[in-house]
């Protein structure tokens, strides 16, 4: 038997008691007045997200991969930042993936028992050829879910690094990771509704962790996203829009580079700036690990 009362994401929120008497105005203003404590929450649990960017780069750079785990809520918000790295950041599908419990149906549908099977955890990991190299992020808002608490202990038993992302203190997941991240926004609006403040929590901290883990790999040039796919139009009217921003020039240049480069708008970048021709500007980038700031520094030497 779970007793509810000290799981911090099941207290009821004082402040919305009367939430259902309220107009739609009223409801909403008291929603987002809620919604405002979740940044807040975050800022104290920082240097630890520090500290998980760097493993998890750490663990990219030496051919790893990054895997989210959870159920319902939680693992659906680890497959949508993971979906969006390939995009974003020009990686392979394989390099940060999301799994959920129940599997591919799960993200539409919630699967009953799913999250109550340790067995289950070990096993999707295996199925995914999950390794020492990897790295592992444990989602539940509770830090309780048997699921996510069984994928934590089955990573550090074969001495992956093991993180947990919850939004309740001392809770099973936290004592069982490598790195804990507990944020606290507060009981959610609607009492145990953790789709709610927790959900926005996890989000805003998943988005952290992918995109700093990016940054550091090199897949940011100042504030620019210069390993962008172009795999529809309207990412390929983005990489136009970024060679233009990091270089300075117009549009036609910027169009004809990236059909040289065959829409790599990092290499297109460097080409332009370096004006060295595209093999070379290549090889110099690669020797660089894909760092263009590097890469030009480089030519400084």
């Amino acid at each position: 038997m779970i007793d509810l009362s000290q799981i911090a994401t099941e207290v009821a929120n004082p402040a919305t008691a009367s939430i259902d008497t309220l107009s739609s105005i009223e409801m909403l203003k008291l929603i987002n007045s809620e919604d405002q404590k979740v940044a807040k929450a975050i800022e104290p649990v920082l240097p630890v997200i520090s500290q998980v960017v760097d493993r998890i780069a750490q663990s990219l750079r030496q051919g790893g991969r990054l895997f989210y785990i959870g159920a319902g809520t939680s693992g659906r918000l680890g497959i949508l930042d993971a979906v969006e790295c390939p995009p974003t950041f020009g990686t392979d599908p394989e390099l940060v993936q999301g799994i959920i419990a129940g599997g591919y149906n799960a993200i539409f549908k919630a699967v009953e028992g799913a999250e109550d099977s340790p067995e289950l955890a070990a096993k999707d990991l295996k199925d995914r050829k999950f390794t020492h190299k990897d790295i592992l992020v444990g989602i539940a808002a509770s830090g309780r879910t048997p699921y996510t608490l069984s994928a934590l202990k089955y990573a550090k038993s074969i001495g992956a690094v093991a993180v947990s992302l919850t939004c309740s203190p001392a809770s099973p997941m936290e004592k069982a990771a490598d790195y804990s991240i507990v944020v606290q926004p507060g009981p959610e609006v609607i009492t145990g509704s953790t789709r709610l403040k927790a959900g926005t929590a996890q989000k805003m901290v998943l988005n952290m962790l992918s995109t700093g883990a990016m940054i550091k790999l090199g897949k940011v040039y100042g504030n620019l996203m210069v390993d962008v796919k172009s795999s529809n139009q309207k990412l390929s009217e983005r990489a136009i829009n970024i060679v233009i921003k990091a270089t300075d020039c117009d549009r036609s240049t910027a169009t004809a580079t990236l059909k040289q480069t065959e829409g790599n708008a990092k290499l297109a970048i460097f080409h332009i700036l370096s004006e060295k021709p595209i093999d070379e500007a290549k090889l110099l980038l690669e020797q660089a690990d894909g760092y263009i700031g590097l890469a030009i520094k480089n030519l400084k030497k």
